[in-house]
């Protein structure tokens, strides 16, 4: 029987969508892709095939999962699988280099960068950005990992060669452009099918990790798991913007085409001039469940409505042959 199959390494960030695809009675499959066996003598089950591969899998662990789900895609790929968020989606998960770049030859511009690796290197790149402030991120990164504001080279001197500082796992830190938003918010534009679902506005005034999932384990205040103080009851950090629109959605529409991403959140800010730049795809989007409740849209079963429409055109596809 064809099923659809979620390719994943995190059962808290999978969890949502499970529960949707059961709500909706849909054959589903989990694959767990922190170690395993791929047979490439084998053929593939029949179904579709959805990946919510994490750049920050090695935060749990998983330090090879998006190596090994590579592989696993690779496979499906070669034997012509229906498959969402594959390798070129994985390509640019794993790695903000490649996104920067596919996002700028796509017209849609983005903080200036340097790339660097080795501790002398990065103070280098900081300056050669030749920026009064600007910050550092890991590569391969999600959930914010190593996002650093500095307003100075010693400031930044004094991080890279103190205790604090954190080594990116693909040994490449980037060193950007600081933009500062008016408001202290960035907005964050949500993609299911390749098309836009809806815009979060979220609250950057006390930090830079912003995942929204709800069962995040972060430990900071962007990625709430129990119940919310007053001040964020009041100030919410999400908030879904209600008719949003701005001519940037049709070209993060044409880029995910362009690149194969069917599932995304894709982050910007706007200067005191109201220029926007965009810093980061999520390909393994999740969503608030407050800020979606208030609102009345639920990502997860939106992705599990377009996964079951996917999976009828597969099943009728097969009955074909």
């Amino acid at each position: 029987m064809s099923k659809i199959y979620v390719l994943h390494e995190n059962n808290e960030w999978t969890d949502h969508l499970v529960k949707r695809l059961e709500e909706l009675e849909l054959p589903y499959e989990a694959w767990h892709l922190d170690h395993g066996v791929v047979d490439l003598t084998s053929q593939p089950p029949e179904g579709v095939f959805y990946s919510r591969m994490s750049a920050s899998s090695h935060t749990r662990n998983h330090r090879f999962a998006p190596e090994l789900t590579e592989s696993v895609l690779s496979w499906l790929e070669r034997h012509g699988r229906k498959v969402f968020n594959g390798s070129r989606a994985l390509r640019l998960e794993v790695s903000k280099v490649n996104q920067y770049m596919a996002l700028e030859a796509a017209g849609i511009r983005t903080p200036k960068t340097l790339a660097a690796v080795g501790k002398e290197q990065i103070i280098e790149a900081a300056k050669r950005l030749g920026q009064s402030s600007f910050i550092t991120k890991h590569n391969r990164a999600g959930k914010g990992l190593g996002v650093q504001l500095f307003h100075s080279i010693k400031a930044l001197e004094d991080y890279v060669d103190g205790p604090d500082f954190e080594e990116p796992v693909d040994g490449i830190t980037l060193v950007q452009e600081y933009i500062q938003s008016p408001d202290a918010s960035i907005t964050r534009c949500e993609f299911v099918g390749g098309k836009f679902l809806y815009a979060v506005k979220v609250d950057t005034s006390e930090g830079f990790e912003l995942c929204p999932a709800d069962a995040c384990q972060i430990e900071d205040l962007f990625c709430p798991a129990g119940e919310q103080s007053d001040v964020e009851t009041k100030h919410p950090k999400f908030q879904i913007q209600k008719d949003f629109y701005d001519p940037i959605i049709k070209q993060y529409e044409l880029f995910l085409k362009e690149n194969n991403i069917d599932v995304a959140g894709i982050e910007f800010i706007r200067n005191s001039e109201g220029e926007i730049f965009t810093y980061d795809i999520n390909t393994n989007t999740n969503y608030n469940a407050d800020a979606e409740a208030s609102y009345g849209l639920y990502g997860m079963l939106e992705l599990a409505r377009f996964l079951a429409a996917e999976l009828k055109e597969v099943v009728k596809t097969i009955s074909t042959k």
